[in-house]
């Protein structure tokens, strides 16, 4: 990616509109020579936020093509229309997409989530208390969907059925259980992992 130098690119910018920069000075509340001492002697080394944000508006364009540094895009992912639940199970049909929701990108970044194999899916039922709780949203990672040897919380489904759940392999196949001592029992049947819980969404309550 080529960087622009923001002095040539204000000077280019003033230059095709046929403005001076003593004028453009004098809309930023400035002195006459404010932007010519920019552009030809770098001093200020930077615009100020509230410059750089007003020329970009004046000109249409981005701010980082004035200085700005550019921020990182936000990370998006799915909201499904799905109850994982953390009781008996929630039947699901399908899985439809309410619309979809941005983290930090670094956060992303660092939970191991990438483009198309992560969504958020909210928690019904208290069996996974005080960990998760009823309403809360979770952050699934769809490509994670082995256990390891220490195990993990997943989203999974037993038949049609949709559930989060402490997973951790065993000698005979994956034992599911619930961390609320007072849940009832996990349904029987054949354990499909949907994928990883790695974060929890939570409003305080």
């Amino acid at each position: 990616m080529v960087e622009t130098d923001p002095r040539a690119a204000l000077a280019d910018l003033a230059a095709a509109r046929g403005d001076s920069l003593a004028a453009l000075s004098a809309i930023l509340g400035r002195n006459a020579a404010y932007l010519q001492q920019f552009v030809r002697r770098g001093s200020p080394r930077t615009l100020a936020e509230r410059d750089r944000r007003m020329l970009a508006a004046y000109f249409g364009v981005d701010e980082t093509m004035l200085g700005a540094i550019a921020r990182p895009a936000p990370f998006r992912l799915p909201r499904l229309d799905v109850a994982a639940s953390a009781g008996p199970g929630a039947l699901v049909d399908g899985e439809i997409v309410l619309g979809t929701d941005a983290i930090d990108p670094a956060l992303a970044d660092r939970l191991g989530l990438r483009d198309g194999q992560a969504a958020i899916i909210r928690v019904r039922g208290d069996s996974m208390a005080p960990g998760l709780l009823d309403g809360d949203h979770i952050v699934v990672d769809t490509a994670d969907r082995w256990p390891g040897p220490r195990g993990g919380v997943f989203v999974i489904r037993i038949d049609s059925a949709t559930m989060v759940k402490r997973v951790v392999p065993g000698v005979d196949g994956l034992l599911v259980s619930s961390d609320n001592p007072e849940a009832g029992a996990v349904p029987t049947g054949e354990v499909a992992i949907v994928g990883r819980v790695v974060w929890q969404m939570r409003v305080l309550r």
